[in-house]
């Protein structure tokens, strides 16, 4: 908005003692303009107030968000990622010569099984069936209370926490301790890092920020440039070995890239604590070592509904992206990374390796929401 679209509403409203214009985006924001409107205005209003505000920050804006609509496309996105990684995991353990072609197919047969077992008897929880996906199970609950229990958690100030249904009630206790929760949008479709607090929070909306809903809703939204330690971070699993502390997730790799991104942040370190939460029938003892790649994340704890475990991890942690092991389709989806990768080679004066071609499952494409 302009200096003379802002004097066409003196005109309109000349009657009036005060009035305030508020100001959604998309906006266009020319400091001398504001100056100008401002000065302008102020000489027939002496208590007319002009004033920018964001969206993000209005306290309307949660009755703005359309949590509908955000859901049914999160739902559809993630059936389409779920049906691409099915056929995936098809192709890498019933085709002989594709699997040994591949050198991630072990993993799919080790997913594949736990996914099976947990669904056969009925250990599984909502949502599901929980393959392609960090599955849900029953006790998570429990889990989440023993995480909860540990000093790392205990004395931590910000806490890093995957999206996943069966964290949720990490997520929930991080907030209600009075923790910073930082929490990735799912598959880094929408944006990068979320942070929440309970300060930004009411008791009736602390369990809906809990949510990728609610994430999207509440939080606020943080960049690469941000100041942050996070004290302890949380990942999911599908399967874990507690004498290596060897992890597997659901396939996509994202853990690794938000954990290669916060090192590049600084946020975190070799000494920062990786905890996930399981049930005792996704620990396995045939996660081979030696066929784990660089990027693989291990952990250095295991909380089930019935046991804490402290790994002797063996596996050293990744120290960053490693964009020679990241796919052009992976780099084109996610637009932070695109952001980091041209950032690094500014700072570099050399440009970064890119990864094997891979086919993946579909994300959303970032949209404007409406004023």
């Amino acid at each position: 908005m302009h200096a003379p679209e802002l004097l066409h509403y003196y005109q309109k409203f000349h009657s009036m003692d005060s009035y305030m214009i508020r100001l959604s985006s998309p906006l266009t924001y020319n400091h001398k303009c504001y100056l100008f409107a401002n000065q302008k205005l102020s000489r027939h209003f002496t208590s007319f107030n002009f004033r920018l505000q964001s969206r993000k920050n209005s306290t309307s804006d949660a009755k703005e968000f359309d949590e509908s609509a955000f859901e049914a496309e999160r739902l559809r996105l993630d059936a389409k990622a779920r049906e691409s990684m099915a056929q995936i995991s098809k192709t890498m353990t019933e085709t002989t010569a594709e699997a040994e072609a591949d050198p991630k197919a072990w993993k799919w047969v080790i997913r594949k099984r736990i996914w099976d077992l947990m669904e056969a008897q009925n250990i599984a929880q909502n949502p599901r069936p929980v393959h392609h996906r960090i599955p849900n199970f029953v006790g998570a609950s429990s889990a989440a209370k023993k995480l909860s229990e540990l000093e790392a958690f205990v004395m931590a100030n910000c806490v890093k926490v995957n999206p996943d249904s069966p964290q949720k009630q990490v997520r929930f206790l991080t907030l209600s301790d009075g923790k910073k929760l930082l929490t990735p949008q799912p598959r880094l479709r929408t944006g990068f890092f979320s942070i929440l607090e309970s300060s930004m929070l009411t008791p009736s909306t602390i369990n809906e920020a809990c949510t990728s809903v609610g994430v999207a809703k509440y939080g606020r939204p943080i960049g690469l440039d941000e100041k942050i330690k996070v004290d302890v971070i949380v990942i999911g699993s599908v399967a874990v070995d507690p004498k290596t502390g060897a992890r597997l997730g659901k396939g996509e790799g994202f853990a690794e890239l938000e954990y290669g991104m916060l090192r590049y942040m600084g946020a975190i370190d070799d000494s920062t604590p990786v905890v996930t939460s399981v049930h005792d029938c996704q620990i396995v003892d045939d996660i081979p070592v030696e066929k784990l790649l660089v990027h693989d994340v291990p952990v250095d704890i295991i909380c089930t509904p019935t046991q804490v475990i402290f790994t002797n991890r063996t596996i050293p942690k990744p120290q960053g992206i490693y964009w020679d092991k990241l796919s052009p389709e992976k780099l084109g989806q996610i637009w932070i990374l695109r952001e980091l990768k041209s950032r690094i080679e500014q700072e570099t004066g050399q440009k970064l390796p890119c990864g094997p071609s891979e086919k993946l499952p579909p994300t959303a494409q970032r949209r404007r929401r409406r004023s």
